[in-house]
């Protein structure tokens, strides 16, 4: 069965679900991955009955399905140490409420409990999002960070995610924390430290973001085969290094997205350094079925002409596995003969 390919919606949150809906369908995409922010998807109202079938009715309506959810913005206010005004423009106001930084954190995994809720009142299977981390602050190691303020953070995201997890196993859906710069685990070492540390339970897995993983210089071919029991759902998004006028930085020197003295930068998928042949294959050899979910960010070209062209992208290169090796046609039973 070819495996379908989505939309996700969290860049397109600014317009109106029905109108993302309508486009995604005009184009010809096969679903969507719903963002809970803006007006797509309210996942407070997991038991309203009438609010979650106006939203299955949408999707009938322009010929989609739904195949995740995500709740990053949230779950990233889990184990966030500071929590400040950048969660306050992200948040729901039913979350920040006054701000205070561990009641933002206790209303942001109950928020995500509800997230688990509500995939299951939808049917979906699997949820992405953030984490959120206790210890992002001291990726720069100065001051001095010790291994024990190291492993307290770790500490912290299990002892606030193991609670969330078990709503996740006990309505039958699962996590698929994306790897990403300001997480609990934002390259390869990381993530093997985090799985760790919640024991490799099957409610979190891995929502797998390539775009993350070149311009830190980790393969993400060998992340898919050394984590392939934990590939829940994939994102097609794609990055392009440019530091080769040795000024740009890797780090990007807090310069906006597509200013050419960037060190790198989103770009749409197709049109970065991620090996996409090499990668779609890899997820042919490990098994995965899931969708692959189209995440466009590219602030060098208008969305409108960039969504439908990586869609484009993704269909023609994400070749679905051979039933039958070529080399069968040279067998003996191929060629007439018997032992």
């Amino acid at each position: 069965m070819t495996r379908p390919i989505t939309l996700f919606t969290g860049q397109w949150a600014d317009l109106p679900f029905e109108e993302v809906a309508r486009l995604a369908g005009e184009w010809g995409y096969d679903g969507l991955e719903i963002a809970s922010w803006g007006d797509h998807l309210d996942v407070s109202r997991w038991d309203d009955d009438a609010y979650v079938a106006g939203r299955r009715e949408i999707l009938e309506r322009n010929g989609l399905q739904v195949f995740a959810i995500s709740n990053h913005l949230v779950g990233q206010a889990v184990c966030d140490d500071p929590i400040d005004e950048r969660h306050r423009d992200i948040l729901p106001e039913r979350v920040w409420g006054d701000g205070e930084p561990e009641g933002v954190r206790r209303r942001a995994a109950a928020e995500m409990k509800d997230t688990a809720r509500m995939a299951a009142k939808l049917g979906v299977k699997t949820v992405t999002g953030f984490t959120g981390s206790a210890i992002w602050k001291t990726v720069a190691m100065f001051p001095p960070v010790s291994e024990k303020m190291i492993e307290a953070g770790y500490r912290d995201f299990a002892d606030r995610w193991n609670p969330i997890l078990d709503v996740f196993d006990e309505v039958g859906v699962r996590f698929a924390f994306e790897v990403h710069p300001s997480e609990i685990a934002y390259d390869y070492w990381t993530a093997k430290r985090a799985l760790e540390e919640i024991g490799h339970r099957p409610a979190f897995g891995i929502n797998w973001d390539p775009s993350h993983m070149v311009w830190q210089q980790v393969d993400p071919v060998g992340f898919l085969l050394d984590f392939s029991d934990r590939i829940y759902h994939v994102h097609c998004k794609d990055s392009k290094v440019q530091t080769g006028d040795g000024r740009a930085a890797r780090l990007s020197s807090h310069l906006a997205w597509a200013d050419p003295r960037r060190g790198w930068d989103f770009v749409s998928v197709g049109l970065g350094d991620v090996p996409w042949q090499r990668c779609f294959r890899t997820l042919n050899a490990i098994g995965y079925e899931g969708p692959f979910s189209v995440e466009w960010e590219d602030a060098g070209m208008d969305r409108l002409v960039g969504a439908p062209q990586a869609l484009d992208f993704v269909r023609r290169n994400a070749l679905e596995p051979s039933a039958a090796a070529f080399d069968a046609a040279f067998s003996a039973d191929a060629m007439g003969r018997r032992s």
